[in-house]
C-alpha cells in the first residue's frame, strides 16, 4: 500500500475516532455512572432514595376501630393528604398505600412505620437504558456496544511510532488485557 493511501486511511480512522467519540460521549458518561451505581448495589439502592419515618399514633387500636376517617387521620399525621387502599396484612396490622409510599401501623401498640421513596435523580434514568428496561432499547445497546468496539480498535491505530501499537501501545494494550483475563480465570476456579 502507497504512503498516500496509508495517509488517506488514518485520516478516515481519524476522523471516525474523533466524531464517534463525539456522538458517543453522553452515553458512554450515562452507562459509566450506572455501572459504577450497580456494581455497588449491596452498599445502596441506586434506583431508589427510601425515607422511612417511625410514627407513634398514641393508642392501640383493633381491627374494628379501623375506618375511613380513623385510616385519613393515619395519613395525615404521616403527612399524607389522601389515600389509595389500605388493608389488613395480619390482625394486628392495617396497611396503607399512598402514591410513592407505604404506611404499616402496628394496631396493638398505635405505632407505625412510614415509607416514602422517590426516584434517584439521573441514577434512576441511566441504570433504566443499562438494564434495558425500555423494551426496544436493546437495539440502540446493541449498536452502542459495536460502536464501542469501533472506537477501541480505530483508537488503537491513531499513533505511529514508539508511542503507537507498534511501540509502548502493544505493551499498554496487553497489559490492559490482564484484569479481565485474570477475573475470568478466578471466577471459574
Amino acid at each position: 500500500m502507497s504512503k498516500k493511501n496509508r495517509d488517506s486511511l488514518r485520516k478516515i480512522n481519524s476522523i471516525l475516532h474523533r466524531d464517534l467519540g463525539y456522538f458517543f460521549a453522553g452515553l458512554i458518561i450515562a452507562y459509566c455512572l450506572s455501572g459504577i451505581a450497580l456494581n455497588h448495589i449491596d452498599d445502596w439502592n441506586p434506583d431508589f432514595i427510601v425515607n422511612k419515618n417511625s410514627l407513634d399514633f398514641g393508642q392501640g387500636y383493633t381491627i374494628d376501630d379501623i375506618t375511613d376517617e380513623v385510616i385519613a387521620e393515619f395519613s395525615s399525621k404521616a403527612g399524607e393528604p389522601s389515600f389509595r387502599l389500605y388493608d389488613f396484612p395480619s390482625e394486628r396490622q392495617v396497611k396503607i398505600y399512598y402514591k410513592d409510599a407505604t404506611l404499616l401501623v402496628n394496631l396493638q401498640d398505635g405505632t407505625g412505620e412510614y415509607e416514602k421513596i422517590s426516584r434517584r435523580p439521573l441514577f434512576y434514568q441511566v441504570n433504566v437504558l443499562h438494564r434495558n428496561s425500555v423494551e426496544w432499547w436493546k437495539w440502540a445497546s446493541d449498536i452502542f456496544a459495536g460502536m464501542l468496539i469501533v472506537i477501541t480498535v480505530s483508537g488503537l491505530f491513531m499513533l505511529r511510532g514508539n508511542n503507537g501499537l507498534s511501540g509502548r501501545g502493544k505493551w499498554l494494550t496487553t497489559g490492559g488485557l490482564i484484569p479481565p483475563l485474570a477475573a475470568i480465570i478466578i471466577q471459574n476456579l
